[in-house]
């Protein structure tokens, strides 16, 4: 039987808090090593006064600091603890990583169903004739997203990166989006474009892709919106 995914993001929500706590309460337990090192030694047991014992040979006192001398490559105790609790900080840490990577996909699933979920995407294969400064989108004539780019934004997708732009829910039949296009074109002039598609919502999700290309022969931009079948 499988759990609902309602069900499941409130155990990951719940294991994610409990990591926390733990790696939050390991940090404040684990002694450092310099905190080891300045640590007072504990006291010497009380002992019964004995007889002072017979004075040693000169062979035994040169061979008592050779006993008493730690053994090449040995660990103190207190590095090897803090050791010990650093490697299970980390592995805390990596097991949080994994949680919210997991209950990022749940809230995808929550919150944008399969039947119910469009998407759409934005690359660029220009470099000449277009420099990217934003983007405006509307479906059905409702504004559902507003994208200004950094320098470096507008590179990656040059590069041929493709960025998710939104995300949301429409329900099954037909629809139009509306993408605005900002940025400056050939000779530094500013450029507004517009393109539009209509298109049918199915049962399954719908992937929309806005491509920004360059048109060599008219030394000029061009935007269209392909729909992913």
């Amino acid at each position: 039987m499988n759990t609902p995914p309602l069900y499941r993001l409130r155990g990951l929500v719940c294991a994610r808090s409990l990591l926390l706590s733990l790696l939050l309460l390991g940090a404040s337990n684990l002694a450092t090593p310099a905190q080891v090192a300045a640590a007072p030694a504990p006291p010497a047991p009380l002992s019964a006064p004995a007889t002072s014992p017979p004075p040693a040979t000169a062979a035994a006192a040169d061979a008592a600091p050779a006993s008493e001398a730690p053994a090449a490559g040995a660990q103190a105790p207190g590095d090897a603890a803090a050791d010990a609790g650093g490697t299970r900080a980390l592995d805390l840490k990596k097991d949080v990583i994994d949680l919210n990577k997991d209950l990022f996909v749940l809230e995808e699933e929550l919150l944008f169903p399969a039947n119910t979920q469009v998407a759409v995407f934005v690359s660029m294969d220009v470099g000449d004739f277009f420099a990217l400064d934003s983007i405006s989108l509307k479906v059905d004539n409702r504004d559902v997203a507003n994208y200004l780019y950094t320098p470096r934004e507008a590179a990656a997708l040059i590069k041929g990166g493709v960025q998710r732009l939104y995300v949301g829910n429409l329900k099954a039949g037909p629809h139009e989006l509306v993408a605005l296009f900002n940025g400056k074109g050939p000779n530094d002039r500013y450029y507004r474009r517009g393109a539009n598609l209509k298109f049918e919502k199915g049962v399954g999700a719908k992937y929309l892709e806005l491509k920004i290309t360059d048109h060599a022969r008219a030394q000029q931009p061009e935007f269209e919106i392909k729909d992913w079948e």
